[in-house]
């Protein structure tokens, strides 16, 4: 559900016709994205957007409930996987709800990116640093 004002036309209109459960992936630059998938590409180049930002401005628009993680990410990339679950745990302190954590393979990961109802894909070099959101609700 649509929190506040975002500029990107694609993601405020996918935010704003998010239903609970529905998916949406953050992923960084190498993600494979399958062809019948909306991508929302804000790539501009190495590092810009960086995942964080689009991470932040995601969690500022949309109640989310859930995240989907691939173990790689804590592993190969822990600076950024830190912060992202630090995010995450601020996210819960504003909206006063708790954010389940699923940890799968990055197989698993990728399939599962096929149900999103949008891929956006950030210019994050980062290995690993992708997300899926699954939406809450507000009240």
């Amino acid at each position: 559900m649509k929190k506040s004002t975002l500029l990107n036309a694609d993601l405020s209109y996918l935010v704003a016709t998010l239903g609970h459960t529905d998916e949406i992936t953050i992923c960084d630059a190498g993600l494979p994205i399958a062809e019948e998938t909306q991508r929302i590409d804000l790539a501009l180049t190495h590092g810009v957007p960086s995942f964080m930002d689009t991470v932040r401005v995601i969690l500022s628009e949309s109640q989310i409930e859930g995240v989907v993680l691939a173990e790689e990410f804590a592993k190969v990339s822990p600076a950024l996987h830190a912060a992202l679950l630090d995010e995450l745990k601020a996210e819960e302190a504003r909206c006063n709800k708790s954010i389940a954590i699923a940890y799968v393979s990055h197989e698993e990961f990728k399939a599962r990116t096929h149900y999103s109802r949008a891929v956006v894909r950030t210019g994050e070099c980062t290995p690993y640093a992708n997300v899926i959101f699954q939406a809450g609700v507000v009240f």
